[in-house]
């Protein structure tokens, strides 16, 4: 059984970004844990444990949409919460990409995996990049600081570098002790322009 997942990849450039994001935020964050930016990943599909033979299927699936879809830009947008921004679960960074490939490209791949019979999930789709999972309650003064930064224009968060996509991954999702492994299974590229 492989846990598994279909997802942008982050370049190098764009993983120095987020990095010194997370390093500017985590001295005012200090409770809350902070992902490593070498693994942080626009996911369009979790399917969880998979077979040798859904395996197979999933990455024909993502091949199959990656081939309908051409290249495109996105850049990032502002900084989010999933939760209460009092007491938020995830803090995020959304991204913009207004032609609306990606959503097509979302789409595109959920209706190739359900004909191969893999449960979709029904929520609305959110592009955007984890930073940070919070595990305990915020402090009054880190509640504050994160209602403070949600509110600004957020200057020192989002670029407007644009980013270039030209495939989309299929990636296998170890859970360790010191945190996620990912390895990379398959690379599907988009369609030639």
């Amino acid at each position: 059984m492989t846990r598994t997942f279909i997802a942008l990849e982050m370049n190098e450039d764009l993983q120095q970004h987020l990095a010194a994001i997370i390093q500017h935020m985590a001295h005012s964050f200090p409770s809350v844990r902070w992902v490593d930016p070498r693994g942080i990943h626009l996911t369009l599909s979790f399917l969880g444990e998979l077979t040798d033979e859904q395996l197979a299927q999933a990455i024909q699936a993502a091949e199959g949409a990656a081939r309908q879809v051409k290249p495109f830009t996105y850049w990032l947008a502002r900084l989010g919460v999933f939760g209460s921004p009092l007491q938020p679960r995830v803090i995020w960074l959304g991204i913009e990409e207004p032609s609306g490939v990606l959503l097509h490209l979302h789409h595109l791949l959920n209706t190739a995996l359900k004909q191969y019979g893999f449960a979709i999930g029904t929520r609305p789709f959110s592009p955007h990049l984890t930073l940070a999972r919070v595990k305990a309650p915020l402090t009054q003064l880190e509640q504050q600081r994160l209602r403070a930064l949600l509110v600004t224009k957020q200057q020192d968060i989002v670029s407007h570098q644009t980013y270039h996509v030209h495939h989309i991954v299929v990636m296998k999702s170890e859970l360790l002790r010191t945190g996620a492994r990912y390895t990379l299974l398959q690379q599907c590229m988009l369609a030639a322009r």
